[in-house]
């Protein structure tokens, strides 16, 4: 019987990433693996399937020359799974799953390398602006508390004159084995706790750590039209590795603070502007602020209605790392006159005499409305 296509066995599409490689084979792995379906002969099946599948997938040559020439490029010798050259890594395939089951037994390696090189963490840091400075952009000096490589040992964490020595539980490897029945399992090293070194005689300054603590001091550049909860990445800028290890990331998190009357959608900015009765009933106009820091007029034509909304364009926040520009949105609210004078209300009640269905055409049109629908019922 031929082999299935390794993509369609995992499930996954031809342009599937790492991720998205490990992510559907663990899913698979604990789905049909022999101690979660004892005897069961076909789960024994495609759980060696999905392995094999994963083993080249998982392996950039290995699936360049799959995708290239398909189940062939591994048949005759070609180092495939199952023929000659070919290095299954199962203590590798059995890590994933006991990874997924336990929490991260084995995930500690992912971060440690030879010579218990291990990349620092990464770091976060909330900054809160203002929608003006969201709008101009600029450039903010931050102070984070961080690790450092020691200068006193230079980040190997040994005494100065000495140096860390190979672990000789592990020799160096950092993990260790150990047969299970018809399992080998590979763990942690107790000893260097994945390192693969020990140190002796431990830098006095920063304790064996290769680390010491510190404020530092960034210059962050915030781009003009940035939005609430944008994350700017400082590659390099985390704590620092241990014993020599590359340093984590820090990560900006960005978050605009309210605004007293603006109110922001994407690019575009809304703000809702009160009017008096006479204004949007006789017409006239008024004046608003925009964040450039300039005035606009806005003219309010006669009859105008609560909700009537005035598009300004150009008015509203820039587009990040772009030339466009959004608009500027003013909605009109008419404002009910109340704490009337005796004069004031004789005005009104006189207007209120000379009115007819002209001068209020949506409640005439409404009421009248009413007045069918009840005609109707009593039909």
């Amino acid at each position: 019987m031929s082999k299935r296509d390794y993509y369609e066995v995992l499930g996954v599409s031809k342009t599937a990433d790492e991720k998205d490689l490990k992510s559907a084979f663990r899913k698979l792995a604990m789905q049909f693996h022999p101690d979660r379906n004892p005897g069961n002969a076909e789960a024994e099946a495609k759980f060696k399937e999905i392995n094999e599948a994963y083993d080249v997938l998982k392996d950039g040559q290995k699936r360049a020359a799959y995708d290239r020439f398909g189940h062939a490029a591994f048949e005759n010798g070609g180092g495939g799974p199952g023929g000659p050259g070919f290095n299954g890594d199962f203590a590798q395939t059995m890590s994933d799953i006991f990874e997924s089951f336990f929490g991260g037994e084995f995930g500690g390696a992912e971060r440690r390398g030879r010579g218990g090189r291990e990349r620092g963490a990464d770091l976060r840091y909330n900054m809160e602006i203002t929608l003006e400075e969201a709008y101009e952009g600029k450039q903010v000096e931050i102070s984070v508390p961080t690790s450092i490589v020691c200068e006193t040992c230079s980040g190997t964490g040994a005494k100065p004159g000495t140096s860390p020595q190979t672990c000789k539980t592990c020799g160096g490897q950092g993990r260790v084995r150990a047969a299970q029945g018809f399992f080998t399992i590979e763990r942690t090293c107790p000893t260097c706790q994945g390192r693969g070194q020990v140190i002796a005689e431990a830098c006095a300054k920063c304790g064996g750590t290769g680390r010491t603590t510190t404020e530092k001091t960034l210059t962050v550049s915030i781009p003009a039209g940035i939005e609430d909860g944008t994350r700017i990445r400082l590659s390099g800028e985390g704590e620092a590795g241990a014993r020599g290890g590359p340093a984590g990331d820090l990560y900006i998190f960005i978050g605009i603070k309210p605004h007293a009357f603006f109110q922001r959608d994407g690019a575009d900015i809304f703000c809702r502007v009160p009017v008096s009765m006479t204004t949007a009933a006789l017409g006239g106009q008024f004046d608003v602020p925009t964040l450039s820091g300039e005035k606009t007029k806005v003219k309010v034509p006669d009859g105008t209605q609560t909700g009537k909304q005035f598009r300004l364009r150009g008015k509203g926040m820039p587009v990040m790392r772009s030339a466009q520009q959004g608009d500027m949105y003013i909605q009109v609210i008419v404002e009910t006159p109340r704490n009337l004078n005796r004069r004031q209300r004789e005005l009104l009640e006189e207007f209120e005499r000379a009115s007819s269905g002209d001068t209020h055409p949506e409640s005439a049109g409404f009421f009248a409305k009413v007045k069918d629908f009840f005609d109707n019922l009593g039909g």
